[in-house]
């Protein structure tokens, strides 16, 4: 199912500043605000949210399928997508059918609120120059973030074992991204993994091609910060082993991430 709302479109949509892609998987409770959210903050500029409803048990896709059709916003667009199950594939498709200069890569609740856009914006004018990719971080010194015990195992575990298998320098290659949109769309099609490994895939493959991700400093929202997280031991095992897999890919990666680069300079 793909259903579009927003200002009117030809076959070759035109560009806007940014696209916002949120993966919604049993997000009932949370999509209409989080969408609600971003329509105020992006007021003003050309913008799109593009929402990949995949494999939801609930009413998700109901809802969104009524916020698009409701939709009335001058110059920010709406699109409901549907994928397969999974984030990686949700945020792949979403990717490819975005527009944006710029492709937020987001979750659908929100956990940063809006810092991670807020940081980056501040990183450009201070650089003079915007990075190619940018992660909300919450591996960053100034990052505000509360884990529990067992959050914090995992994620230590899982960062060590990375380091090791991938040799990556990226602290958190499982924050919000924020990438050129032109580099992006064009590693995407080579990117294949199905779930929470996909930003790992990412950074992985951009590192490969000589792009340091620029960490930015973030604050877990209070109501994410009650949120069990959504990852099991289970996800982390197969993670462990995709990692294996990511590493054997090496040449392709880096040869997707380097054409993007080649497509940014063109």
């Amino acid at each position: 199912m793909t259903v579009s709302s927003g200002p009117a479109s030809s076959s070759r949509p035109e560009p806007v500043e940014l696209s916002v892609v949120i993966p919604a998987h049993n997000s009932a409770r949370v999509i209409e605000s989080t969408v609600d959210a971003f329509v105020d903050y992006l007021s003003g500029k050309t913008a799109e949210i593009i929402v990949v409803e995949n494999g939801s048990t609930d009413s998700t896709a109901d809802i969104c399928a009524r916020l698009a059709a409701d939709w009335a916003h001058p110059t920010v667009a709406l699109s409901v997508l549907t994928s397969a199950k999974g984030m990686g594939n949700a945020l792949r498709l979403g990717v490819e059918q975005s527009r944006g200069d710029s492709i937020l890569l987001t979750a659908d609740d929100l956990p940063f609120g809006f810092d991670d856009l807020n940081a980056a914006a501040q990183w450009t004018s201070e650089a003079g120059s915007t990075p190619l990719v940018a992660i909300g971080s919450k591996a960053h010194p100034e990052s505000a973030v509360q884990r529990g015990v067992l959050r914090a195992v995992m994620t230590f575990g899982f960062t060590s074992l990375r380091r090791i298998v991938l040799g990556t320098r990226t602290k958190d290659p499982q924050g919000t991204f924020i990438v050129d949109g032109t580099l992006l769309r064009a590693v995407a099609p080579r990117l294949i993994e199905p779930g929470f490994l996909f930003t790992t895939e990412l950074d992985y493959a951009v590192e490969l091609a000589g792009v340091r991700p620029v960490e930015l400093p973030v604050r877990l929202s209070e109501s994410h910060r009650s949120e069990p997280s959504r990852v099991a031991f289970g996800d982390v095992v197969k993670m462990a082993r995709g990692l294996l897999s990511l590493r054997g890919r090496r040449h392709e990666l880096r040869a997707a991430a380097q054409a993007g680069r080649h497509a940014v300079d063109a």
